[in-house]
This record gives structure tokens, C-alpha cells and sequence, in this order.
């Protein structure tokens, strides 16, 4: 909470704005005011001091009389100190209209002076709006604010330019973008991303400490994509470069290597000891609910329901984390759902219909944030494209134009030298010029070629990946739809007439129907189709059928294969009338995961890696005679 007093200064702040009208862009030659100018280079090192600096400004004369420049320049550093301080954007209108002014500069940045301080002004602007569109939930607004400040950096500054504090607002921001992208679970942009800050990272020296972070960052996103070996090599680098051990980031390194580790198959005994042990060292509620996530989630992945339940309660019940307590109530409602509480389960699983995004949703949200890093990577691919384009040209011309003065010069000289001799010379002379001349641009354009030719290439390359994953998917579903046929071609009359005679049942129809009018598709919360779900009374129905049209099914399953719950007999009858996974996730109202993994469950039971209806199926037709 800000004090009475600090909101005063703020209200003093936010009056902020030019008391004399500029007729046009260009007319304000005093630049920057030097006051503002030394708060933001102490806001670099120190932005605790630069705000009582900044307080103490707002009650001075010159307060009362900044031009419009000073008034915006201001109203940023307002923004960007309560940002840096931990305080919420309380002047979002005065910033946008700064954001707005420094737009309408670069407009005209040819008759602007201090072209490169209104430039970095400008991005600042950009980057601190996304920094309060985010507060806001709107992530996509941010992410357009976030690319558009470096958009203009790296279109006002070479890169030998971006050094000090333009080094550190680069870092800044790709490590803002990989945050973003990492929380939509858009890891490939978030790697690239993190390497960018991590390059301006290593190139700053003032950025020395934060290069563990952004390496233990992009490590996380590559565990995210399944990478574990790449994952560990920087979580290896980044406790690499941490002197100081009783740190909150060396901590969460640990925790993730021990994750890690155990997601690779090392055993879990190691990982919790390892937990355990930094679980002690935690300074905070917010750090100790964290450690306590990744324990409860091993314990739940081993099936250590009790232990993972004294770990997940807590972190649902007290962390204010919406990321944390989801995830926490995913694991909650597998484990109840695995001991048989079903109304528990039912009660997680309402608090994640009610607080995650639909499936269409975040597909909407990442296709848009995919568009505007695209078309970033696109706009920044052309620029260089150009530049390439320019500085040939450039070279050509500085090649040519010395060369045609030198001929203007000989041919001035031939004029008063009678000596053939020395003419024949000098024109030798002038033609192996023009001879190299030509080689070089020769060069120069095969070179070019190269270059476009080894675009062209990889973009083939990248468009023949995707037709191959195509391929792959398409013969996939062939050999799903083959084995099926020939499953079928495979019953004699009788056992086609006895399951003909098993899907007339009307649990049958009743379930059929539901799927077709349902039309259920995977990884769709599965409580949005709670209306199609089976009752108690359905599923004794369905088993009662599959009994008495295939010689007591369900029993003779239960003695061949005693590892085998009521519950996976449940799901048996389920697959016996071919349904896919979504279709039973939506039936049984249980999570899509979960399905899946009992489904991989009683692959593993009856030692088939065939589709499971289709081993289902021949079980069933081993008691019907010729």
C-alpha cells in the first residue's frame, strides 16, 4: 500500500505536463531537463533513491514549468520507478499519452534533436506499457508493446551501439518476452528469446549476475519440451556462475535439477532428500509452497498419495499463485479420483473449469502471440535483408566511383602527354582497375545469390518437416483404420452376428448416440460435456451386456488379468465398443491425462501394442464358437 503522503507526490507528478503548447515537432531545443536526466541514470543503479528523488523533484519550481518533452519524460520515469519499486502503474493514462508523444517524434526524428535519446525514450515508453498491460492480464497488448520497443532500438542503433544502459533495457526486455511465452507454454520463442538476453547479458558487464537466471530460464523451457539433457547442461551452467549459495535462484536450480533428475528415470528417493534439504533453507511462505509443489507432484507421480496430499493441500489452500494452485488442483484431483473420493475429485476439477482457460482459448491466445513474434522475426529478417542490400551497394559504389575518377584523371593527363608508350601504359593500367573492379562486384553478387539461395533452402528444408510429421500422422491413422479392417474381416459369422447383437443393446445406443450428438474432442475440459456423463446404473448396464453377449466378459477379464481394478472393467467394456479416448474422458468425466494413462495402463496389463479396442475385441471373440 502507498502511503498518504507518497500518494500526494504522485498527484503532484502526474501535473507533470507542459505549460507551453509546441507548434510543431522540432521547436523543443532544450532536450532533456537535467534533473530528470540524473534521476534516470541513478533509477539504473539505484531506483529506490531515484524515487525519493523524484518525490523531493516534485515539490520544486522547476516542476511547475517542464515543456511538454520534460513533462512526458516525467511521467515515464514515474512509471518506470513505481515498476522497479514494486508499486502498481497509478498514472496509466500520462504514460500512454508519453508513449504517444515519442511515437509522434520518431515520426519526424530527421528535424528532432538528441535523435538517439528520443529513440530510447520512445522504446522505454513502449516497454513500460506492456508492463502495465500485463498487470492487466492483457497479454497481448504486452507482447505487442514488448516488440515494439525492440523494434525500435534495433532500428535507431547499430549493434555496437547497444552497450550500458541500452544493453541492460535489452536484456530487460527479451527477458520479459521469454517470461510471457514461457507462461502460454510457447518454449520454442521463449529459448530464443532467452538467448537474446543472455547475449546482452554476457556482453554487459554490469549484467554479470543476472546471466544465471536467464540461463535457468531457458533450461526450464527446454524441460517443458521433454528435453531433459539440454535442461540439465544449463541448470549445470547456471550453478556454475552463482558464488553465493544462500541465494532464492540457487535454490530454485536445485529444486528443478531434482526434478529434473527424476523425470529421467534417476529415482525419486534422491530427488525428495534433495528437496527436503532445500525446503529447510526457504526464507519465505511464497518460496516453501513452491518447494512444496514439485515434492507433492513426485509423490503423486509415484502414487505416494498421503505424502503428495500433505504437500498439494497446503499449496492450493495458501499460495496466492493461480499458476501454482491450478497445478496443485490437477495432481488433487487424480489423487482423489485414484482413491475413490469421487465428490473431492469433482470439487478440484470445478475449480479448474471455473479458472483455466477453455482449449479454444489459449489456442487463440498463442496462434496470436505465434503471428506477433512471426511477424517481428519477419520484419527484423527484411531490415537485415536490406542493410545487406545497402552496404553492397555501398561498397560497390565506393569501389566504382575512385576507379572512374581515376580514369577522369588519367584521361585529363593522356590529353598533354604525347608519349605513346606512356598511354599504352596507363590505359593497361586503367583497364586492370576496371578488370578488378568487376571481379569484386562479381563477387560480391555471386555471394548474394549464395545467400538467397541458402535461404530458399532452409525454408524447403522446414516445409519438408512439416509434410513429413503430415505423412507420419496420415500413415498412423491408416494402420489404426487396417488393423480395425482386419479385425473385422477376421470374425466369423457368428462373432460378427454377436456383437451386432451386443451394440443393439440400448446402453448401447444410449452411449453411441451420446458420442455422435457429442462429437468429444481431446484435451477439451472434460466438465464441459458433464451433461453426456454416465451414471452408476449406465455403466452396470453396459457391464451386464457385455456378460451375456460375450460369456461373462467382464469376469473372465477380472480372472485372466487380476491386476485389473472395477474400475479399468469399467473402461474395458468402454474401449469393447471401440470408443477413443476423448469420447471416454467426456463419458467418465475424467481429465483427458487420464484417461490416456489408463489407457496405457491396460495395454501394459494385457502385453498388446495394439489399439485397445481392437485386443478388447479379440478377448471377447475367443468365446464365440465357428
Amino acid at each position: 500500500m502507498l502511503t498518504i503522503g507518497f500518494l500526494w507526490v504522485l498527484m503532484s507528478l502526474a501535473a507533470c505536463n507542459p505549460s507551453a503548447e509546441v507548434a510543431e515537432h522540432g521547436r523543443n531545443e532544450e532536450g532533456p531537463n537535467p534533473e530528470l536526466s540524473a534521476i534516470d541514470s541513478l533509477m539504473w543503479r539505484q531506483p529506490d533513491s531515484a524515487l525519493a528523488v523524484l518525490q523531493h523533484f516534485a515539490g520544486s519550481p522547476q516542476a511547475d514549468n517542464l515543456d511538454k518533452l520534460n513533462g512526458h519524460y516525467c511521467q515515464l520515469l514515474i512509471s518506470e520507478l513505481l515498476y522497479k519499486n514494486d508499486y502498481g502503474q497509478s498514472n496509466r493514462p500520462a504514460l500512454q499519452q508519453a508513449v504517444r508523444y515519442f511515437d509522434s517524434l520518431s515520426l519526424c526524428i530527421g528535424v528532432v534533436r538528441n535523435v538517439s535519446t528520443i529513440s530510447f525514450l520512445d522504446a522505454r515508453a513502449h516497454y513500460i506499457n506492456g508492463v502495465g498491460y500485463y498487470e492487466r492480464d492483457s497479454v497481448v497488448e504486452a507482447c505487442k508493446e514488448y516488440l515494439k520497443a525492440l523494434e525500435v532500438m534495433e532500428g535507431h542503433f547499430e549493434k555496437d551501439e547497444l552497450t550500458e544502459h541500452r544493453a541492460r533495457f535489452m536484456a530487460y526486455t527479451y527477458n520479459r518476452l521469454m517470461e510471457l511465452f514461457s507462461a502460454q507454454f510457447m518454449m520454442d520463442p521463449a529459448i530464443a528469446c532467452g538467448e537474446k538476453a543472455l547475449a546482452y547479458c554476457q556482453k554487459e558487464p554490469s549484467l554479470n549476475n543476472e546471466i544465471p537466471n536467464t540461463l535457468f530460464h531457458i533450461g526450464k523451457q527446454y524441460q517443458k519440451k521433454g528435453e531433459k539433457g539440454k535442461a540439465r547442461n544449463y541448470y549445470r551452467q547456471a550453478i556454475e556462475g552463482i558464488a553465493d549459495t544462500n541465494t532464492s535462484i540457487y535454490r530454485d536450480i536445485v529444486s528443478a535439477i531434482a526434478l529434473n533428475d527424476y523425470q529421467i528415470g534417476l529415482g525419486y528417493e534422491q530427488s525428495i532428500c534433495s528437496l527436503r534439504q532445500i525446503l529447510l533453507q526457504s526464507k519465505n511462505e511464497e518460496e516453501r509452497l513452491a518447494r512444496f509443489l514439485t515434492i507433492g507432484a513426485i509423490f503423486s507421480e509415484e502414487g505416494i498419495y498421503d505424502s503428495a496430499l500433505l504437500y498439494l493441500t497446503p499449496v492450493f489452500e495458501n499460495d496466492a499463485n493461480m499458476i501454482s494452485q491450478t497445478r496443485a488442483s490437477e495432481y488433487l484431483s487424480i489423487i482423489f479420483d485414484s482413491i475413490g473420493d469421487r465428490e473431492q475429485s469433482y470439487a478440484y476439477m470445478r475449480f479448474l473449469s471455473e479458472h483455466k482457460k477453455s482449449e479454444g482459448e489459449n489456442k487463440a491466445l498463442v496462434s496470436k502471440l505465434e503471428y506477433l513474434f512471426q511477424n517481428y522475426k519477419n520484419k527484423k529478417q527484411e531490415k537485415q535483408a536490406e542493410e545487406t542490400r545497402t552496404k553492397s551497394i555501398k561498397r560497390t559504389i565506393e569501389i566504382t566511383i575512385p576507379i572512374a575518377v581515376a580514369i577522369a584523371l588519367g584521361l585529363l593527363v593522356l590529353t598533354k602527354l604525347r608519349s605513346r608508350k606512356l598511354l599504352r601504359k596507363q590505359q593497361e593500367e586503367a583497364k586492370r582497375a576496371l578488370e578488378e573492379a568487376g571481379r569484386q562486384h562479381e563477387q560480391e553478387l555471386i555471394q548474394q545469390r549464395e545467400e538467397a539461395l541458402a535461404a530458399e533452402r532452409t525454408h524447403r528444408i522446414q516445409q519438408s518437416a512439416l509434410s513429413n510429421r503430415l505423412k507420419r500422422s496420415n500413415e498412423e491413422l491408416r494402420e489404426l483404420k487396417d488393423q480395425m479392417r482386419q479385425q473385422t474381416d477376421s470374425m466369423n459369422p457368428k462373432q460378427e452376428a454377436q456383437a451386432l447383437s451386443f451394440n443393439d443393446e440400448p446402453i448401447c445406443h444410449l452411449i453411441m448416440e451420446r458420442v455422435n450428438e457429442g462429437q468429444f474432442k481431446a484435451q477439451m475440459d472434460c466438465m464441459n460435456y458433464k451433461d453426456y456423463a454416465l451414471g452408476k446404473d449406465d455403466l452396470v448396464a453396459l457391464r451386464e451386456a457385455a456378460n451375456r453377449h460375450f460369456n461373462q466378459f467382464t469376469i473372465r477379464l477380472a480372472k485372466a488379468y487380476p491386476a485389473l481394478t472395477q474400475g479399468d472393467l469399467d473402461y474395458c467394456c468402454l474401449y469393447l465398443l471401440g470408443l477413443s479416448d476423448a469420447d471416454v474422458s467426456a463419458l467418465m468425466q475424467r481429465a483427458y491425462n487420464t484417461v490416456n494413462e489408463r489407457n496405457s495402463k491396460l495395454r501394459r496389463v494385457f502385453g498388446s501394442e495394439n489399439a485397445i479396442s481392437f485386443t478388447l475385441q479379440a478377448i471377447a471373440n475367443e468365446s464365440v464358437s465357428i
